[in-house]
C-alpha cells in the first residue's frame, strides 16, 4: 500500500470523526513591555513583503526604531520607501551596504529567496541582528551556513514566519504536548495551491500566476527601474524575462525559489515541526510528476520519517500541494479544509489550519478541558524580533529553530529531484544512500558572490 494510504489503517478514528468538529478558540495577544532605546535599522529589500515588513515595523509600538538605510534593486520600490524615510541611505546593492555599517544595529531581509543567505551572511558576520523572511535560505548547505554563524554571533535573529507568532498554533502545540490526543505518530499537512509546472489547462483551474513549461528562448529587455544583474545575484545568470518577475513568478524556478514546498511549507510544516519537537528527519521521499530540471511542481507529496525525540515516539511527517491530499481528506474522514495540518494520535486526532483548531472525533471531546496555556503569547513577530535586539530575549523562530525546519523543507524537493528515497545523515549533510543529491543540496555562487 502508497505511503500515502497510510492513515486509513486507523478505522476507528477515520469513522468516528465529523465534518462538524468544534471549534477551540484562542485567546488574543498580550501586549509586551517597551524598551526605550532606539534599534537602528537597514532593510534590503523595500518592496512587497520587505514593503510590508518596512511599515510594520516602523508603526509598532513596542520598540523606537529609526531606518538609517534602504536598499533595493528595483528602483521603484526604493524610490518609495526613501520618499517616507528620506534621511536613510539608498543602495541598490546590498554588498555596497555593508561597508558602512557602524551606525546599523539590526538588518531586515525581504529579498527574493536566493540572496537570503547572501544579505543575512555579512550582517550576521558583523554582529548584527537579524530578521529574514522565509524561506531562511535557498538551500540545505546555506540554510547550515547561516544557522552556524548566527550561533557564532550571538544576536537577535527570526524569521518571517508571521503565523508563528499567532495564538492558534501556541493553543495547538499546548494540547499536542499535552497529549489531549495521546502520543503522535503521524502528523500531515496540505495545501491547494498549485503553482508550478503543469498543464495549460491546470494553470487555469489553479488560478497560477503564470504558465511556463521550460526556460523561455528569448530574451526581454529589464524595465527601466531594474537592475536585473544585481537581482540574479549569486544565481546562474540569464537574460531578462516576465516568466521570471515580478515575484512571485519566480519562486517555480529552481535557480531562484523553490516551489510551493519551500515558501508555504516554512508556515505549514512550522506547526508540526513545533508540537512535535522535530529536527532533522532520518528518511525523505517524494512523489510527483517527472521532475523538470528548471521548474519546480505544481502538485506533489513528500513523507518524513523521524526518530524517538525524548519521551516522543518515532512519527512520520507527509507534505501534499496542489492534487495530492492525504487519504482520509480525500474520503471525508476529516472535515476538507482546502489548506490543513492533521496530527494522528493515539487517542484522537487534532485538524488545524492558521487561525482555528478542532479535535477529532467531536464526541470523545465534547467535555474536554484544554490545558492551561503554558506558551506565552506573542506581540507579534516583528516586535518579538525588536524587543529582543534590546533585551537579549528569546524569539519564537530564531535561525537555531528555523534553519532545520528550512532544511526539511529542502529535502523534501531534493528527494523529488534526486527520485529516491534519501537516508540522511544530517551531520555530514549527505545522503548516504544517493550521492546524485549532492548537486541540490547546495551550489557554487556567480562570480562576484561569496557567503563569506
Amino acid at each position: 500500500m502508497p505511503r500515502h494510504d497510510r492513515l486509513t489503517r486507523r478505522g476507528f478514528l477515520a469513522q468516528s470523526a465529523t465534518a462538524a468538529g468544534a471549534v477551540l478558540a484562542a485567546p488574543a495577544l498580550l501586549p509586551a513591555a517597551a524598551p526605550s532605546e532606539t534599534v537602528n535599522l537597514a532593510f534590503i529589500g523595500a518592496g512587497g513583503r520587505g514593503g510590508r515588513n518596512l511599515k510594520t515595523m516602523t508603526s509598532q509600538g513596542h520598540v523606537d526604531v529609526n531606518v538609517v538605510a534602504l536598499c533595493d534593486v528595483n528602483g521603484a520600490n526604493l524610490d518609495r520607501a526613501a520618499s517616507m524615510f528620506p534621511k536613510a541611505r539608498k543602495y541598490v546593492d546590498f554588498r555596497k551596504l555593508f561597508e558602512k555599517t557602524d551606525d546599523i544595529d539590526a538588518v531586515v531581509v525581504s529579498t527574493t529567496e536566493h540572496t537570503h543567505a547572501y544579505a543575512t551572511m555579512p550582517a550576521l558576520q558583523l554582529g548584527k541582528h537579524v530578521y529574514c523572511e522565509k524561506p531562511l535560505t535557498h538551500n540545505v548547505h546555506e540554510s547550515r551556513r547561516v544557522m552556524e554563524a548566527a550561533a557564532a554571533a550571538g544576536v537577535a535573529t527570526q524569521m518571517g514566519t508571521q503565523i508563528h507568532g499567532m495564538p492558534n498554533y501556541r493553543r495547538v502545540v499546548e494540547l499536542i504536548q499535552s497529549g489531549a490526543i495521546g502520543p503522535v505518530r503521524e502528523a500531515h499537512v496540505w495545501v491547494s495551491r498549485a503553482w508550478g509546472l503543469q498543464s495549460k489547462e491546470e494553470a487555469e483551474k489553479n488560478r497560477d500566476i503564470v504558465h511556463v513549461t521550460d526556460r523561455p528562448k528569448e530574451a526581454m529587455t529589464p524595465p527601466d527601474h531594474l537592475d536585473w544583474d544585481l537581482w540574479i545575484g549569486p544565481a546562474p545568470y540569464r537574460p531578462y524575462h516576465e516568466v521570471y518577475f515580478p515575484g512571485p513568478k519566480w519562486y517555480r524556478w529552481w535557480d531562484f525559489g523553490n516551489g510551493t514546498m519551500s515558501d508555504l511549507g516554512s508556515h505549514w510544516n512550522d506547526l508540526p515541526f513545533w508540537a512535535l519537537k522535530l529536527d532533522a528527519p532520518k528518511t525523505i521521499e517524494a512523489f510527483g510528476p517527472e521532475p523538470h530540471p528548471e521548474i519546480a511542481p505544481a502538485s506533489m507529496s513528500a513523507v518524513y520519517e523521524y526518530g524517538p525525540r525524548g519521551e516522543m515516539p518515532a512519527c512520520t511527517l507527509t507534505w501534499y500541494q496542489g492534487d495530492h491530499k492525504p487519504k482520509i481528506w480525500q474520503e471525508g474522514g476529516i472535515p476538507q479544509w482546502g489548506n490543513g495540518v492533521l496530527f494522528v494520535g493515539d487517542k484522537g486526532m487534532l485538524l488545524s489550519d492558521y487561525g482555528k483548531h478542532v479535535l477529532l472525533p467531536e464526541k470523545e471531546f465534547a467535555d474536554y478541558e484544554r490545558p492551561e496555556p503554558f506558551i506565552p503569547d506573542s506581540p507579534g513577530q516583528h516586535e518579538e524580533w525588536l524587543i529582543a535586539c534590546k533585551t537579549g530575549a528569546e524569539t519564537g523562530s530564531p535561525f537555531s529553530y528555523a534553519g532545520p525546519l528550512t532544511e526539511a523543507n529542502h529535502l523534501g524537493n531534493v528527494a523529488f529531484r534526486a527520485g529516491r528515497k534519501l537516508q540522511w545523515d544530517a551531520k555530514s549533510m549527505r545522503a548516504t544512500n544517493c550521492p546524485e543529491a549532492d548537486q541540490y543540496l547546495g551550489r557554487e555562487p556567480r562570480k562576484g558572490w561569496s557567503l563569506g
